[in-house]
């Protein structure tokens, strides 16, 4: 899984587990399926779509400012070098 894949996971489930909602809730409030929420934490999937990203944050009631602020990102490392 890629860092960046890896720290859209995490924080993810790190809002969820604030919340105290598993992915499954996630998955209704954002009015997406469950399998495709199952399908964005699967390890196997390399890459996430920013618009499923901005669609679950609208689920969540957050901006993708919000989203992207936060220590996942922060301490992400360059990629290009």
């Amino acid at each position: 899984m890629s860092a960046v894949k890896n720290a859209v996971v995490q924080r993810f489930k790190s809002l969820c587990s604030e919340r105290g909602i598993a992915a499954n809730e996630l998955a209704n409030i954002s009015g997406m399926t469950p399998s495709t929420v199952y399908s964005l934490f699967d390890e196997k999937r390399k890459n996430v779509s920013i618009t499923t990203i901005k669609i679950l944050c609208d689920g969540l009631e957050i901006s993708l400012g919000d989203f992207f602020s936060s220590k996942e990102f922060e301490e992400l490392e360059q990629e290009l070098k």
